[in-house]
């Protein structure tokens, strides 16, 4: 017996080994990528003396952030805020709309066709009716974020609502399920996977919403620095703005993969 548990180990081994190193290698080639980047952007500059006002060395940039921080801290506060209200009201907004549109079907065709009309218009050329709606505080930008990230959310859901096998809805009638009971128990567990992929790319955009409001009309945010760096020519701070942001829409990103991985285990 110890020896068969021996082999058996001795087989697992090798899996375990390049599993661990698959993992690594999947870890490790992002990083290195990146700095090799960073590295030839470095000396890129400075071999070929390109004006700091056009493109800043990375090592520039960097000051910025240990030299600077709190100018960026004060504006990524609001564009944070912004980006998380208006997440969570555009995906409130588009799940509640995704659940009455499959238990409707009058409502699906009353309201879908508008809900694509107002996703075609371009956000840059809606924000300045909504400033001028809700004028220039933290509602639009909320507003603008929430919109920005409602289509791609409610289309997701309403596919995921409506992708129950025929055999399950059959299969609850004949166990006389209520309504309530088929959408707890048997849609909304398979719409997870529509939903949160939908969620994933609403993590990114409703940042991008919110700094947009913020270059229509604000004084304080990561779009509204941006601006001013611009006009300027502070081009390290702009650039370290632009990384700020990203950075926020990585974060939010990672929180909606990470609350996947807890909630759809299948």
């Amino acid at each position: 017996m110890a020896v068969i548990d021996r082999a058996a180990d001795s087989a697992a081994d090798p899996q375990l080994a390049a599993i661990r190193r698959e993992r690594f290698l999947k870890a490790a080639l992002p990083i290195c990528t990146g700095i090799a980047l960073l590295l030839a952007w470095e000396f890129g500059v400075r071999i070929f003396k390109v004006p700091p006002f056009i493109a800043p060395a990375p090592s520039d940039v960097a000051m910025v952030f240990v030299n600077q921080w709190p100018l960026l801290a004060s504006n990524f506060w609001p564009t944070f805020y912004e980006s998380v209200l208006g997440f969570i009201a555009g995906n409130t907004i588009a799940i509640m709309l995704a659940v009455a549109f499959v238990h409707s079907r009058t409502a699906e065709r009353a309201f879908f066709p508008i809900a694509v009309f107002i996703n075609t218009i371009p956000v840059l050329a809606m924000a300045p009716i909504l400033v001028l709606i809700f004028g220039a505080g933290l509602t639009a930008k909320v507003v603008i974020a929430a919109l920005i990230c409602f289509f791609p959310t409610l289309v997701n859901m309403v596919r995921g609502l409506q992708s129950v096998s025929p055999q399950s809805l059959e299969l609850a009638r004949i166990l006389s399920a209520s309504k309530s009971e088929v959408f707890w128990k048997i849609r909304l567990p398979s719409s997870l996977p529509f939903l949160f992929s939908a969620l994933k790319i609403a993590a990114t955009t409703c940042v991008i919403g919110a700094i947009v409001g913020e270059w229509v009309g604000a004084d304080k945010g990561l779009g509204a620095l941006i601006l001013d760096s611009t006009f300027n020519f502070r081009s390290a701070v702009l650039y370290a703005t632009v990384f700020l942001s990203s950075g926020l829409s990585v974060l939010m990103f990672a929180l909606v993969s990470l609350s996947e991985r807890l909630i759809v285990r299948w």
